[in-house]
């Protein structure tokens, strides 16, 4: 048999030409070497050479040739060759109609999968596991709920929810789809769930919002003495990013360990991840220098904790040290270097690395590289350089880098800018209400009420609604939600009594309420009214009331934290000699005896 492991155009004929030629003694040669062209073909010109001459040798005497033919003209792209040929096949079994099925998919054609299928039961050909699990698994990556129930219903008549597979595949079907309490009635029902079942609980669970009682069915799988694996510990990490719940990351970072998974770069890298979303860059250097070989994705994610924490010099740093230990950089990587750099003001040491991505590492700069350039170029005050850049992209520039030029624009006053790149974004996504409220903010900031209130008033004509300011802060295994101006929270007398202290507190340390950050045409009196209500001042306030001195706040902010808060942080982490950490949706600000790690650049 002549041995294929791929098929360049001169292997191609040399396999060809020795089927033509050759004497074989048994049928069952011929067909293996046919077998051999099929899998190796990687073009549909030599998979068609390959169906001629099957044809002209063979003419389809052995079936399983047809099948193999079949799953390679699907997985070229060649669909409508696909079902001619399947057509053509004298004598098609469950088989042939697997081979069809499952090549639609495997390689994404979701609709053409169900509709073979609907054709294979309209020829009363009884189905398989193997057929149910290829239309489940494309039921739930087209979200096909209707379909997937009535795939369900099959299983049942057909006494195939006996086999592990199947239902596994519909659980995971009703979790993709929301379906909760569906996939855990399968679940329950099930004998001697295995791993692969408890993962996919766990996983519907955390990603359906239920993080805690993602938890509880893993002690659960612990009970039933069913060892976790890299995907379980990857799945609760997910969850504890989402529920944002600091304890219960130290819980399963302790459970790693006694498990022994921790040794695996995958999960160190999500567990580094985590805790750096959590506020706990330390946690996040420790985990990194504890890894033995920490591959190009791990260098990246501690790239990436450094720059969302606002210490581009370690960004640097690190990415330097990175290049001699031979680890060669992705477009991702560049991706967190620059915005470091943007965040930490580093403008020559990001404008460099941008240039040597292309010349010395031949990455084209994508528009991801370009919104951290802009962004740079922008918070450093260079607001005509940016808009040149932009200019001079190779390819149209995207909601990203206008949305970073219109950020800039209101930190510096510029009108006119700012409005060229909000009417760009109105025109990419006339949806985002931020742009509206970004261009509003501009006249606001420069007297020009008028205008401002016109762009209101578009909003208003559009349906679109500004999110509200909240902070998030974690304390007893609970998020503590609150909104400016909020009384709704238990403890809500207490906690605006604490902040009056803390307000008068500073004031005697020479803290003055910056006022100009309320972007509204009111008196200056309800101004400060006003500004001492944002969410991140009473979740300082209720952090101070119900945790211990040793511990650092960490507080969540939707939005961009405003000046006036800034200010007031630095001025309480002197006076409560508190560390405070706050994350905005642009990066992490750590505050500590009087000073923030943005060294007030953000």
């Amino acid at each position: 048999m002549i041995k294929v492991t791929s098929c360049s155009s001169l292997k191609f004929r040399f396999i060809i030409r020795n089927v033509q030629i050759h004497t074989y003694s048994k049928l069952d040669s011929l067909v293996s070497t046919f077998i051999a062209a099929i899998k190796s073909c990687s073009s549909v010109f030599s998979s068609r050479a390959i169906h001629a001459q099957i044809i002209k040798s063979l003419n389809y005497r052995e079936g399983f040739i047809g099948d193999q033919l079949v799953s390679c003209f699907v997985k070229l792209g060649c669909e409508e060759e696909a079902e001619k040929l399947f057509d053509e096949m004298p004598d098609k079994d469950l088989v042939s109609w697997n081979s069809l099925i499952s090549g639609y998919s495997r390689n994404g054609h979701v609709f053409r999968c169900l509709i073979a299928f609907n054709r294979m039961k309209f020829e009363q050909v009884m189905c398989n596991d193997v057929t149910l699990l290829s239309v489940i698994s494309a039921c739930t990556d087209m979200r096909a709920l209707d379909e997937g129930k009535f795939i369900h219903g099959i299983a049942l008549k057909l006494g195939l929810l006996c086999e592990p597979k199947v239902v596994n595949a519909l659980i995971n079907l009703y979790g993709r789809c929301g379906y909760v309490s569906e996939a855990c009635g399968l679940f329950e029902a099930m004998r001697g769930q295995s791993l692969v079942s408890w993962n996919s609980m766990i996983g519907i669970h955390t990603q359906n919002g239920f993080v805690k009682e993602g938890m509880r069915l893993f002690n659960l799988m612990r009970r039933a003495e069913i060892k976790p694996d890299q995907a379980t510990m990857v799945t609760l990490l997910k969850g504890c990013e989402d529920l944002g719940i600091g304890k219960l990351a130290d819980t399963i970072h302790g459970l790693m360990l006694r498990c022994g998974l921790v040794a695996s770069v995958t999960i160190a890298t999500a567990l580094l991840s985590l805790y750096s979303k959590l506020g706990r860059l330390f946690a996040s250097q420790e985990v990194f220098g504890e890894m033995i070989n920490p591959d190009r994705v791990a260098w990246t994610a501690m790239l990436a904790a450094y720059a969302v924490h606002g210490r581009g010099r370690e960004a640097v740093e690190l990415f330097e040290l990175m290049v001699k230990k031979d680890m060669v950089p992705d477009n991702v990587t560049f991706t967190h270097l620059l915005s470091g750099c943007a965040h930490s003001g580093l403008v020559n040491e990001g404008k460099n690395y941008f240039r040597v991505m292309s010349e010395v590492y031949g990455i084209e700069p994508r528009l991801d590289h370009y919104s951290c350039m802009v962004d740079l170029l922008g918070r450093s005050g260079l607001l005509s350089e940016a808009n040149d850049l932009i200019k001079h992209m190779p390819m149209e520039p995207n909601s990203g880098v206008w949305g970073a030029l219109l950020g800039a624009c209101r930190v510096y006053g510029n009108i006119e800018l700012g409005k060229e790149a909000a009417d760009r974004l109105f025109a990419l996504d006339p949806s985002d209400s931020r742009n509206y409220i970004m261009l509003s903010n501009i006249y606001s900031a420069a007297g020009l009420w008028k205008e401002a209130s016109k762009v209101r008033a578009l909003m208003k004509k559009r349906g679109l609604i500004r999110n509200p300011g909240c902070s998030f802060i974690e304390h007893d295994n609970d998020i503590h939600h609150f909104a400016v101006g909020d009384q709704s929270h238990v403890q809500s007398e207490k906690i605006y009594k604490k902040l009056e202290e803390l307000i008068m507190k500073i004031r005697a340390a020479g803290f003055a309420s910056k006022t100009e950050y309320v972007l509204h045409d009111v008196e200056e009196e309800v101004k400060e009214d006003m500004i001492n209500k944002h969410s991140e001042k009473l979740a300082i306030a209720f952090g101070l009331l119900v945790t211990e001195i040793s511990m650092p706040l960490i507080i969540t902010k939707n939005l961009r934290i405003c000046g006036d808060c800034h200010s007031m942080a630095k001025f309480v982490s002197l006076i409560e000699k508190r560390t405070i950490i706050i994350r905005d949706s642009k990066r992490f600000h750590h505050f500590a005896n009087g000073l923030c790690s943005c060294g007030d650049y953000w």
